[in-house]
């Protein structure tokens, strides 16, 4: 049966393009929080504007990073199992969540993998249901075992002065975690989450991508992946306070 040629850009082309929309809406999503948030800085009822969709799109933006806000690391305070469970929730159901996922799986269906799955709208539905499945078993093993374990993944801001230090802390967070006393050390739940997303998720996979080998590819992909984004919340909020001041100001004459 034929993979490439003259069928398959016919088949593809309308979830590249349900593809491309996903990842602009993305995008939008993800930076029209700060350059709105930006914009009310000049504004005497920015309080009233934040309390509605500007407050929650940046929600969305943190709890999907799973970002402790704009904290340091000084600022650090143990969650309960309450707030917890509540971050978890709402991780699951978050749309930026959902918008990565159908992202994801149109990358996947343009390199038609794995090919047993074809393509067209089926092909898609099985590569859209894989990656959430992934990030489902990931999320909810690194939650069972953050609560056990008293583990706190979220990302704090280093705090720190310069590129290097600065960045040496995101990447060394993508396998840390606090505990209650504010401490570092190896975490077993993020780690543990990764691969249990990786690896379970071969059970439903095709011949070709249904291997122990393949489980491993898919979490060093993961892991470095989550080295990559930590570092994108370890200066995010710096393009916050960029945009908010470059709104500051006044018009030159």
């Amino acid at each position: 049966m034929a993979r490439r040629g003259k069928m398959f850009p016919a088949s593809l082309k309308g979830t590249c393009s349900t593809s491309i929309l996903v990842g602009f809406a993305l995008f939008v999503l993800m930076s029209v929080p700060f350059r709105t948030a930006a914009q009310d800085q000049n504004n005497s009822t920015t309080a009233t504007n934040r309390s509605g969709p500007i407050n929650k799109g940046i929600d969305y933006l943190f709890n999907y990073l799973n970002m402790a806000g704009t904290k340091k690391s000084s600022e650090f305070q143990p969650l309960s199992q309450r707030e917890r469970t509540r971050i978890y929730a709402k991780t699951m159901i978050n749309p930026l969540g959902f918008g990565k996922v159908g992202l994801s799986a149109g990358i996947d269906q343009w390199k038609d993998k794995p090919q047993e799955w074809e393509q067209g709208a089926s092909g898609y539905g099985k590569r859209f249901g894989n990656i959430l499945g992934q990030y489902s078993i990931q999320r909810t093993v690194t939650f069972g075992l953050s609560s056990a374990f008293h583990e706190d993944n979220r990302y704090f801001n280093s705090g720190k002065r310069g590129f290097w230090p600065r960045t040496g802390y995101a990447l060394t967070s993508c396998f840390l975690a606090r505990h209650d006393d504010g401490s570092r050390s190896f975490s077993f739940s993020q780690v543990g989450g990764v691969a249990a997303g990786a690896f379970l998720s071969r059970l439903w996979q095709p011949p070709s991508q249904s291997s122990a080998g393949n489980g491993a590819v898919s979490f060093g992909i993961t892991m470095a992946s989550n080295a990559g984004f930590s570092i994108v919340k370890e200066y995010l909020p710096d393009l916050g306070r960029a945009l908010a001041n470059k709104r500051k100001k006044p018009p030159q004459n």
